[in-house]
């Protein structure tokens, strides 16, 4: 076959253009998967990610068109082909060290907006190219299928449609198949044998190239008898479980004291189990006093409690074990976590968990709670649609009337008009009463928030009268720590809720608190 029949059969035309807008979108999906353990999964890093992948296909665009008139040898736009599927094979495997290796780098120097830049040039560095190279396919394509005036807007249209097809399952394949069924790593290794295959079909058919076709063929398939070994923190080796959900990264490590779930961070603690302790030492001990607020240990029925955001279950099952008999329902809208919780966290079978929206949850449901923990924030991803007033005003309607809601804020800031005071004024202008509690030795922060004047005299008699000896120790920590919340103005809507930009400069701030000794003192090395 030669190179004109190959080109004058439109269907071979027709697959390159449609597997290069679906490849296109599977790139993007898969760099926020394998960008969020690094800059979690935030609007600000899509934004980043959509941006740079539109640069380079609009740079890709009037590069292919202008090589295409100057040098319209389809052997061009095959051989770039085979390149962005050699890149794009690579990136799993090569991208997370440049993304750790250039965050380290700006560490150093950026103290303002560091998630935005550090975000940026990582995905400049590694997925702008093989996005420039797939953007130069529209116009080369143009070119080659056009051969006269009378049906160019109709060969136009059709590559056109083609490829917006295409990226249509290029977004639904990597997010609800792909990427959950076999992860990040193969699936960039799928698509990037569509492209390659694409390239080697041409090229075997003009007989030409056959080397480095050979040789793409075998680094992708080495690549793939290795994706088992894939992890994204390369750096730990006790790592027991990194799996991927449709919502989230998850890896969970184990130690002799415990067992932590990490979730689009490669640190952190998202969930815990303690081995050999009674209490975390961390905010799930402050959120016990939400019970001991409204009460549970002096009712005579048992109590209800509701927690939107379950996780793998750690307040739960502290809820179960200090308040026998309560009634205790979990809403986690991550299916594979709610699984994790039974095998790895020890939930207690008695929690009636739901995989579903919390805001969604609570709508939907009748049922008034004696305490509802809203624990659905984690770092700079706090979901806008549970951090409103009318978020707020909903979970109020659902608490009885001695009924107290507790909040983990983990992004505590010493700035005036923080994250934190846009939430603590949210709530306060719909709850009488705003308490607040700083966890000792980390940056969460828990917000106590009801309609009863009598909450507090019912904790400070309650605690008192508990039986374990820890607990009640833990709630004197609660008791000395509790702080009255004046709230202002500073109200999140479900119109007008800025989390992410507001949760930014919060870890813009933990961010140079945590490397100034390190930049002063690389800094005075050079000096």
């Amino acid at each position: 076959m030669n190179e004109k029949n190959i080109l004058h059969n439109k269907y071979f035309l027709y697959v390159t253009e449609f597997f290069a807008g679906m490849s296109v979108m599977a790139v993007e999906l898969g760099a926020s998967r394998l960008m969020a353990p690094y800059f979690s999964s935030s609007q600000i890093v899509w934004t980043v990610i959509i941006g740079v992948i539109m640069i380079a296909m609009a740079l890709g665009n009037v590069w292919g068109g202008r090589t295409a008139d100057k040098k319209p040898s389809p052997d061009k736009l095959y051989g770039r082909l085979l390149l962005a599927a050699v890149w794009i094979a690579l990136i799993p495997f090569a991208g997370r060290y440049m993304i750790a290796g250039i965050s380290l780098l700006l560490a150093v120097f950026i103290t303002k907006n560091f998630l935005v830049w550090a975000a940026l040039f990582a995905c400049l560095a590694v997925f702008a190219f093989p996005c420039v190279l797939l953007g130069t396919v529209t116009p080369s394509l143009v070119k080659y299928s056009v051969s006269s005036l009378d049906d160019n807007g109709k060969t136009v249209g059709e590559l056109g449609a083609l490829n917006t097809i295409g990226s249509i399952i290029g977004t639904f394949l990597p997010t609800f198949v792909t990427i959950p069924a076999v992860g990040t790593a193969v699936t960039f290794l799928i698509f990037s044998g569509v492209l390659a295959a694409i390239s080697i079909v041409y090229f075997l058919s003009l007989r030409k190239k056959m080397v480095k076709c050979a040789l793409t063929a075998v680094l992708i398939l080495a690549l793939g008898l290795t994706s088992g070994t894939f992890s994204f923190a390369f750096w730990e080796k006790d790592i027991t479980l990194e799996d991927e959900s449709i919502y989230n990264y998850l890896q969970v490590k184990e130690s002799d004291s415990s067992v932590i779930l990490s979730t689009n961070v490669l640190f952190g603690v998202q969930s815990i189990l303690m081995k050999n302790a009674t209490l975390t030492g961390m905010y799930y001990d402050y959120a016990l006093a939400a019970p001991v607020m409204a009460g549970i240990p002096q009712m005579d029925s048992p109590g209800d409690i509701l927690i939107l955001g379950l996780g793998t279950g750690t307040f739960a099952k502290y809820c179960s074990e200090y308040f026998p008999g309560v009634s205790i329902e979990g809403v986690e809208i991550d299916e594979k976590i709610a699984k994790l919780a039974g095998e790895y966290f020890d939930m207690p079978d008695t929690v009636n968990v739901s995989v579903y929206d919390g805001r969604s949850y609570l709508t939907a449901s009748d049922k008034k709670y004696d305490v509802i923990m809203v624990d659905a924030y984690q770092d700079i991803t706090i979901p806008f649609q549970m951090s409103s007033v009318e978020f707020f005003t909903e979970v109020e309607k659902h608490l009885t009337d001695h009924g107290v809601m507790v909040v983990n804020m983990n992004m505590k800031s010493q700035s005036k008009n923080s994250i934190n005071d846009y939430l603590c004024d949210t709530i306060g202008s719909v709850f009488d009463y705003v308490y607040t509690a700083p966890v000792s030795g980390g940056t969460n922060c828990e917000v106590f928030a009801f309609q009863n004047p009598d909450t507090l005299t019912t904790f400070e008699d309650g605690y008192k009268s508990l039986g374990d000896s820890d607990l009640t120790a833990m709630m004197e920590t609660v008791s000395n720590c509790l702080s009255l919340r004046k709230c202002g103005d500073l109200i999140l809507t479900d119109d007008k809720a800025p989390v992410e930009v507001l949760g930014m400069k919060v870890l813009d701030e933990i961010i140079a608190d945590e490397l100034d000794y390190y930049r002063a003192l690389y800094l005075g090395k050079f000096r």
